[in-house]
């Protein structure tokens, strides 16, 4: 009974590790990926976990930046989920690459799905020409509860580097590569953007990617189990 009780602490020890690690990925609202190039144009999800054990998300408003504007952007339809493109005057007058900008997308708007209890969802969306002049792009980002609740990702980076309760979404911007002409001119409106298609095969590559590398982690975490329950047998009582 006493190594029966040694290997079940073992396991449970084993299984903490392995889906612990985890954890942390669906913790906050994020951007992925994190990065995009200047100059260029990309495709991001916004990733929102469901934080709450009696309420569900119904709601979720990204607001986009106005002191970048970004002239093309496009959404991916989200099953359950109505979505709206908001335009908008900006502050003040902004010069880019195809002239000075007073309107532009402020904000996206996704409403009337669900995001239960232990589940996240990803919005995705097709945005550029990514600035030149910055190494950053900040999209705070407001989560509604069923229950009335209003959560803001808007908290910029602590001063002594630690994370922020609600960090703000941010996408870093890298130098080009120069590898893909489409990088340096905006694309025509037929190509503005990945068809519907693409970004689903993009998408269900990147999620059987994490399916394998979830699986590997459990099956290294059960030999581990089994390698301390034949070591515990082996001792000698």
């Amino acid at each position: 009974m006493s190594m029966l009780r040694r290997g079940a602490t073992v396991l449970a020890a084993a299984t903490a590790v392995t889906f612990g690690l985890a954890v942390p990925a669906l913790a906050h609202v994020t951007i992925n990926p994190g990065t995009a190039e200047q100059g260029g144009f990309t495709k991001v999800a916004f990733r929102v976990p469901n934080e709450r054990d009696d309420a569900s998300t119904v709601k979720v408003e990204v607001a986009f930046p106005t002191d970048h504007p970004l002239l093309f952007v496009s959404v991916k339809p989200v099953p359950g989920w109505t979505v709206k493109v908001v335009d908008g005057k900006l502050p003040q007058p902004v010069k880019t690459d195809e002239g000075t900008v007073n309107d532009a997308v402020t904000k996206v708007v996704w409403s009337g799905g669900k995001i239960n209890a232990g589940e996240f969802q990803e919005f995705e969306v097709s945005m550029g020409q990514m600035p030149k002049d910055t190494s950053e792009l900040t999209f705070p980002t407001t989560q509604t509860y069923s229950g009335g609740e209003v959560v803001k990702w808007a908290d910029p980076p602590k001063a002594d580097g630690s994370e922020a309760e609600h960090p703000i979404p941010t996408l870093k911007l890298v130098a080009s590569t120069g590898d893909d002409d489409h990088h340096a001119a905006a694309p025509s409106t037929a190509a503005a953007a990945p068809t519907v298609k693409q970004v689903a095969t993009a998408s269900s590559t990147s999620d059987g990617t994490a399916r394998v590398l979830g699986g590997a982690g459990v099956v290294v975490g059960a030999i581990g189990v089994i390698v301390a329950l034949l070591a515990l047998r082996r001792r000698p009582s």
